[in-house]
């Protein structure tokens, strides 16, 4: 680990740091906020129970798999409404509709619809999801400038090779950071359903937990999920990067 990357991190071990002297000088009570090492120890616990890897995978397959279908679906969706005006006039009033809605509103009423499980999870992060990508990639795809499509159609490309080679390219950094933004509104819905209406995931484990009182394992619980959700905005920050290196 480099001089950077430690110089990075280092306010989240003073945080951690404060955490476990404000507990433990009595600055906070212990009912209100664990020990940091006392959670790091049921963190431990959990993990070897086998808790915290069954309810995670069953977290991580709804925020992914909601996350994926809002991405393909999005992103086409947004560069037709770029490329064609009667896709846009039947998609837009749509969107302006549904974008202002809490997503949340609607845990409930998939619950009812598609039950406890994994259907109704996916269903409301890819609901949640949809909206930021499309935008992204129609507002990315219409900022494509007119001199390059007149280029492209002067040399015989088809308006479908205009969209391919280059709406699609001139789009993807404004597509990449809706992503992003979806990313976290995945994980924030996940653990809004699963405190909800779940009989599985981190979130269903958290809400458990303290319900039974045992908050140094629930506090093990939330710090997951911020790990979980801190390490996939990492990894897609790096490969956005990686996407976009063509452009340097």
């Amino acid at each position: 680990m480099t001089l950077t990357a430690v110089t990075r991190y280092l306010p989240l071990l003073l945080l951690a740091l404060l955490w476990e002297a404000a507990t433990r000088i009595g600055l906070v009570s212990p009912l209100v906020l664990p020990p940091f090492s006392d959670v790091i120890v049921a963190w431990v616990d959990l993990a070897r129970g086998g808790e915290l890897l069954t309810n995670g995978l069953s977290s991580l397959y709804r925020t992914f798999s909601g996350l994926g279908l809002a991405i393909v679906v999005g992103s086409v969706a947004g560069f037709f409404m770029a490329w064609s005006p009667t896709v846009q006039s039947l998609l837009q009033p749509v969107v302006r509709l549904f974008y202002p809605m809490p997503k949340s509103a609607l845990i409930p009423v998939l619950a009812l619809w598609l039950g406890f499980g994994d259907k109704s999870k996916i269903a409301l992060i890819f609901l949640g999801c949809l909206l930021p990508v499309i935008l992204s990639a129609f507002n990315g795809a219409r900022g494509t400038e007119q001199a390059l499509m007149w280029s492209a159609r002067s040399m015989g490309a088809s308006r479908l090779r205009v969209l391919l080679d280059v709406m699609v390219p001139t789009a993807l950094p404004e597509l990449l950071s809706g992503i992003r933004i979806a990313l976290a509104y995945s994980f924030i819905l996940l653990v809004s359903s699963e405190l909800v209406a779940a009989r599985s995931g981190l979130g269903f484990l958290v809400g458990m937990l303290g319900e039974g009182g045992v908050y140094n394992a629930m506090f093990a619980g939330v710090l997951t999920i911020a790990a979980l959700g801190f390490a996939a905005d990492r990894l897609f920050l790096m490969l956005s990067n990686r996407v976009l290196r063509w452009r340097e």
